[in-house]
């Protein structure tokens, strides 16, 4: 069905904006003249807008960041807790909202609540914003009465997430700058400035030392085939992905990230902390076991691990505890497992999943920091090295040939 952006105002004199969905002009007058609002202008948005440049590049993110995420969720449930309809609380938001998109989602969302869908169908229609763990503890919610709770967990959590990933990303932002602008020197010295030092020594005739050789060397090599070792280099990444994208190749690939030494650990605590996380607040919102086991797989981004959690699920509904199933994988911690145990013969098993995901982020940051303290130095005399070898290499032809001279 077609959507109408509409400006207008409503029978209070207030200027009012946003979309309604209608088979044509006159039918969306219409809707909105019974609605209450006088259309001063009334215009179909296209299904397909025009790609800026900004969405052409890759891996862009195309929903709305965790944080804007967590503070429209708090700000709904606040309305929907003062007393405010969903209705009225969505036209608030869609309002102050300051980005067009956002306005525009928030827009045909209430439109359509409005006609009579529910929230969580409402929200569906969006999937690059909201996840299906959101509209699943939204329709929980939802079927229980008991949205504004809901809600309020899905900010915490939302929140929680937000934070979580950006302690990881900023332990691990110095130790990437660190190598790129090392390898960019490196690459400007190899490919610019040693070929004119070769130039000079080709020109006297003189004996070379093994480092400026070497050095000499590399740099023809890096100058005279870097167009093939591009294509090489290209090549690989992409037969590197095609094959981590078929199944056997995915497997592989979780496989070995598991094993591998400190990355694996370190992955697994990060893993089972969003799974603790996200399953702690699914039981909270009053989700089901089985069904929330089943979204929360959503967040666990190791293949292995996930086709644990579905060996469990089916274990479970057999009558078996979810903290025996996931130990006969011998894949997730014997913390988790042990908590998870605890958990369910105490009757508190949120909280116990609560505490278990604190520890794990708790972990995770620790080991972080540990491993960036260690890499800063080890980076910072790597690079030493490297540069005090190249210009030994560059040096020392010099002191020869003045020598010579003399």
């Amino acid at each position: 069905m077609p959507v109408f952006a509409y400006r207008g105002l409503s029978t209070e004199g207030r200027s009012v904006s946003g979309v309604v969905d209608a088979d044509s002009p006159r039918t969306a007058r219409g809707k909105l003249r019974a609605s209450g609002i006088f259309p001063t202008d009334l215009a179909e948005e296209l299904a397909a807008q025009p790609r800026t440049a900004r969405e052409w590049v890759p891996f862009r993110q195309r929903g709305m960041s965790s944080s804007d995420l967590s503070l429209l969720t708090r700000q709904l449930a606040a309305l929907l807790g003062a007393g405010v309809q969903l209705v009225d609380a969505l036209g608030a938001l869609s309002d102050q909202a300051s980005r067009a998109a956002v306005k525009r989602m928030l827009s045909q969302v209430r439109e359509r609540v409005r006609e009579g869908s529910s929230l969580a169908d409402a929200l569906a229609a969006h999937p690059n914003v909201f996840s299906d763990l959101y509209i699943g503890m939204v329709r929980a919610g939802e079927q229980a009465a008991a949205l504004e709770a809901v809600l309020d967990r899905l900010a915490e959590y939302s929140e929680r997430q937000s934070e979580f990933v950006s302690k990881v990303r900023s332990a691990l932002t110095y130790p990437v700058i660190m190598m790129c602008v090392g390898a960019a020197i490196m690459t400007f010295l190899v490919t610019y400035v040693v070929p004119q030092v070769a130039t000079i020594f080709e020109q006297q005739h003189a004996a070379l030392p093994v480092a400026t050789q070497i050095l000499i060397a590399t740099s023809a090599f890096l100058t005279g085939y870097w167009i093939w070792i591009l294509i090489f280099l290209i090549g690989t990444v992409a037969g590197i992905m095609f094959g981590f994208s078929t199944p056997r190749g995915r497997r592989l690939y979780d496989t070995v990230m598991l094993r591998a030494p400190y990355i694996g650990q370190t992955m697994v605590r990060i893993i089972c902390a969003r799974f603790a996380r996200t399953l702690a607040t699914l039981l909270a919102a009053g989700v089901q076991l089985l069904p929330a086991l089943d979204a929360v797989k959503g967040v666990v981004t190791n293949g292995l691990l996930r086709s644990a959690i579905e060996k469990s699920r089916e274990e479970i509904r057999q009558g078996h505890g979810m903290g025996h199933t996931l130990s006969q994988s011998g894949l997730f911690p014997p913390l988790l497992i042990e908590m998870i145990r605890v958990g369910e013969r105490s009757g508190e098993l949120e909280r116990m999943l609560e505490r278990v995901a604190d520890n794990y982020e708790r972990e995770v940051e620790h080991s972080l920091n540990q491993v960036t303290t260690i890499l800063e130095p080890m980076m910072t005399l790597m690079m030493a090295a490297v540069i005090v070898f190249m210009m030994l290499a560059v040096l020392m032809p010099i002191f020869q040939l003045n020598q010579i001279m003399q």
